[in-house]
């Protein structure tokens, strides 16, 4: 390579280095990670209503129970049991979560050191405030749900569920939400999980361009919907496990 040519590709990675370190770059891995994260709430959502199915009439097992065994089977016999799950599923999710998580905070302690260096108009001030603290208040609830949840139905840590039975979806869902504790917890969850998306969810559409007055309001619209159904179809399953509906 040529000097002019290594100088060329030096000046770019500059560019990219220097862009990479920008609050708008941070605002679109957000952007990014988030859409990756609705798209998953809301299969996950879905998924979870199997446990309505009750049992498969051939085997006798939950509908649920064969719903998970169906997801980690994906790909045999050509790849071993749960890999294309963990490779384009479970993978991509955690590396989405990071880079959204980095952003969130990266973003935060700029937009704090900004408010102490400048003036702004009192009711702007209130009005930003109030959004940037639901979102992070309600990104630490999530984070702090997400924990839970994976001890709970995922890893099957004792303390959290100590009737876990690893691949026994219903039976688990039925043991962790026969627990009013959890049930509440679950549903403040949810309810923080339903107005992150629906802020984050108006927000992204701006941080990719979307931003017209036409297309604003069915921003809105579509943003409160999507929140709406996925924090609704979340708290049926364990509100349904706690009333006895399902079990």
């Amino acid at each position: 390579m040529t000097t002019t040519g290594k100088a060329t590709t030096g000046r770019k990675r500059s560019r990219w280095y220097a862009f990479y370190g920008t609050d708008l770059a941070k605002k679109y891995a957000m952007a990014i990670s988030g859409i990756l994260g609705l798209l998953f709430v809301f299969f996950h959502m879905v998924g979870n209503l199997h446990a309505f199915e009750g049992n498969d009439p051939a085997t006798g097992e939950p509908k649920i129970n064969e719903y998970g065994e169906a997801l980690r089977d994906i790909g045999e016999p050509l790849a071993p049991r749960s890999l294309i799950l963990w490779l384009f599923l479970r993978l991509p999710l955690i590396i989405a979560l990071v880079v959204h998580v980095w952003a969130a905070y990266s973003l935060t302690r700029t937009s704090l050191k900004a408010r102490g260096d400048e003036k702004y108009d009192e009711r702007h001030y209130i009005a930003v405030d109030y959004a940037s603290r639901t979102m992070r208040w309600g990104g630490v609830i999530i984070l702090a749900f997400l924990a839970w949840h994976l001890a709970d139905l995922t890893w099957g840590i004792e303390f959290v569920n100590p009737d876990f039975v690893r691949g026994d979806i219903a039976g688990n869902l039925e043991a962790t939400f026969s627990r009013w504790p959890v049930v509440v917890f679950y549903l403040i969850a949810m309810g923080a999980l339903g107005l992150h998306i629906w802020h984050g969810g108006w927000s992204l559409f701006q941080t990719l361009g979307i931003n017209n007055p036409t297309f604003n309001k069915w921003r809105n619209y579509f943003s409160y919907i999507f929140a709406t159904v996925v924090a609704v179809g979340f708290v049926t399953v364990p509100l349904a496990v706690a009333f006895g509906i399902i079990g």
